[in-house]
């Protein structure tokens, strides 16, 4: 095993995904056991050569001997890169770079939304600056992926609930953003953008659920075990949703506004259908 000596990855200790994959790099010898340090006060003072604005979006990773320092996909190449040489081939192709590149962005700078730690950022945390380009991509991205396994789940609630299509359940998940983007907007209009991309990530995770009991459908059907598995699913999602709000600092109403979208659909889905 090749372990990259001499280097310190800089991670944001409040990002559960940071902290998770720094760990592993530590944790499988790609990295030392002190080959990694937390953004904080003492970090700053003791590696005065980064660009500290700029390690907000892309991790850090700092030659201790050299006194050079790496940022976001060329500091995971550099770790990746030592044990598997094939890395760093891949990253010298100008369109899988340019590929990574942006995945990288689309993910750092929504990892607050994906992952938010306990408290909501500060301006002197490790937080990235707000990119609306790419958190409207993230929504999009996200909204697209739930449409498609809930018109593909409805399928298997049938004859309890009426099947959908596509374009109706992408109108009605487009719905519920301008729904609930209307009460945020009014009662905490500068937690808009943030609270749209939790309550998306929330409707992520749930559609991602769902998946196994797709896979489940192709060999078994019974629509009242489906129809329980989807409640199993939403009552975690509500739980999650609720502490996000809580996180953010907004009123536990949008929780509330939240489910109620969703059974006002419901109804209407079962008015129309008849």
């Amino acid at each position: 095993m090749k372990t990259l000596t001499n280097h310190t990855i800089i991670y944001d200790a409040q990002c559960p995904l940071c902290k998770v994959y720094t760990g592993y790099f530590v944790q499988s010898g790609m990295l030392e056991q002190d080959g990694r340090a937390p953004f904080n006060e003492h970090t700053v003072n003791q590696f005065s050569n980064v660009d500290w604005k700029r390690a907000k979006t892309e991790i850090v990773l700092v030659d201790r001997t050299k006194h050079t320092v790496h940022y976001g996909i060329d500091s995971l190449s550099t770790i990746l890169g030592h044990r598997f040489p094939i890395i760093n081939t891949m990253m010298g192709n100008r369109s899988i770079r340019w590929f990574i590149q942006k995945l990288y962005f689309f993910i750092s700078y929504n990892r607050k939304v994906i992952a938010p730690g306990a408290l909501f950022e500060e301006d002197h945390s490790c937080a990235p600056p707000m990119n609306y380009t790419y958190r409207w991509l993230y929504i999009l991205f996200t909204w697209l992926v739930t449409s498609i396994v809930l018109t593909a789940y409805s399928r298997l609630l049938y004859p309890i609930i009426p099947t959908t299509k596509f374009g109706r359940e992408f109108l009605i998940c487009g719905g519920q953003i301008l729904f609930q983007g209307a009460i945020v907007l009014s009662i905490r209009p500068q937690r808009f953008i943030h609270y749209l991309g939790n309550m998306m990530t929330v409707s992520l995770i749930g559609a991602l659920l769902l998946l196994p009991a797709l896979l489940i459908g192709l060999f078994y059907q019974s629509a009242t075990f489906f129809l329980l598995y989807f409640f199993s699913v939403v009552a975690w999602m509500f739980y999650e949703h609720s502490n996000r709000v809580k996180t953010l600092g907004i009123s536990s109403l949008v929780s509330i506004t939240w489910v109620l979208y969703r059974l006002l659909i419901v109804g209407w889905i079962f008015l129309i259908s008849k």
